[in-house]
């Protein structure tokens, strides 16, 4: 127990220097995400450890602490998850930042298959068996696993596209990607672990604390040091990435507009309609026609005279 009392401060405290770091690098623009799921976990786990160091030397008040430990623990783990699933969407779109097409296509994917795997892990959970707080919490774990999948899934993309995308593996969009990949594979392996090892609790726990630990410290590593600049991408012409962010380009241009009927005058310019006015009249204006009888008259005298 000592040893898990001191994962939780060192997490505090590592998590409080990651986000010095990351505010004093001024990348606080483009990892806001990271940014608030580090302030979150500071907040938790300086709650949580507060609330058991004093359910500890008031051992009459445990019963009455234990119901604002469950809300602030799950709650922080709700609200972890989704902060994490807005870190792979900032870390998808800084990743595909030279091509906008792409980028722009990716994302609109990203978010309909982030939208679908949310509402399918949380409509899982809403079961005839389950009610009240063992409901949130199964609702909660699902979306954490939903959350684990797609972001072990950006990590191989992330993998697979580093180099076309000018990206080398001392980034830090490999960086982060890299924590997080890491922090999913736990998370899954949590679950799976306690699935059927459920009184293992506390040493599970120190598992998850040292692993959490290693992901804080890869991250304020790349922050602090220097970032190498990104390579000037470069494709040849039968690349599909260039093929695929042209494509892309094109179908997210505006399309043009057509009147198809019903326009009302008073769309027009007044000299527009009156343009429009004398075309009108000259069109409908009758052609000039000579007397039948009159114009045989006339061929005959000419046929006389010859």
């Amino acid at each position: 127990m000592l040893l898990l009392h001191v994962l939780c401060y060192l997490e505090v405290a590592l998590c409080a220097v990651a986000l010095c770091v990351l505010i004093f690098r001024k990348q606080w623009s483009d990892y806001a995400a990271l940014g608030c799921f580090l302030a979150v976990r500071i907040f938790s786990d300086s709650a949580l450890v507060c609330l058991h160091s004093y359910a500890s030397s008031h051992p009459s008040q445990r019963q009455a602490l234990y119901y604002p430990y469950f809300y602030v623990y799950w709650a922080s783990f709700a609200v972890e998850s989704v902060l994490a699933l807005i870190i792979v969407y900032s870390i998808f779109k800084l990743a595909m930042a030279p091509l906008k097409g792409l980028q722009a296509l990716g994302m609109l994917v990203f978010k309909w298959a982030a939208g679908i795997s949310v509402a399918v892990a949380l409509g899982s959970a809403f079961t005839p068996n389950l009610k009240g707080l063992e409901l949130l919490t199964t609702a909660i774990s699902q979306l954490q696993r939903t959350q684990s999948i797609l972001t072990l899934c950006l990590l191989l993309f992330v993998c697979f596209a580093i180099r076309p995308m000018g990206l080398s593996f001392s980034s830090r969009i490999f960086g982060v990607s890299l924590g997080l990949g890491i922090m999913a594979t736990n998370d899954l392996v949590q679950s799976a672990w306690m699935l059927f090892n459920q009184n293992m609790h506390t040493a599970y726990s120190m598992i998850n604390g040292l692993v959490f630990c290693v992901i804080v410290s890869t991250w304020t590593a790349y922050f602090a040091l220097p970032e190498p600049k990104r390579r000037i991408i470069v494709l040849p012409t039968t690349s599909p990435f260039l093929r695929w962010n042209q494509i892309s380009q094109a179908l997210g241009d505006n399309p043009g507009f057509v009147a198809i009927g019903g326009v009302p005058p008073e769309l027009f310019a007044p000299a527009e309609l009156e343009v429009m006015r004398r075309a009108s009249v000259k069109v409908n204006a009758p052609v000039a026609q000579f007397p039948v009888s009159a114009l045989s008259e006339e061929r005959l005298s000419a046929s006389r005279a010859i």
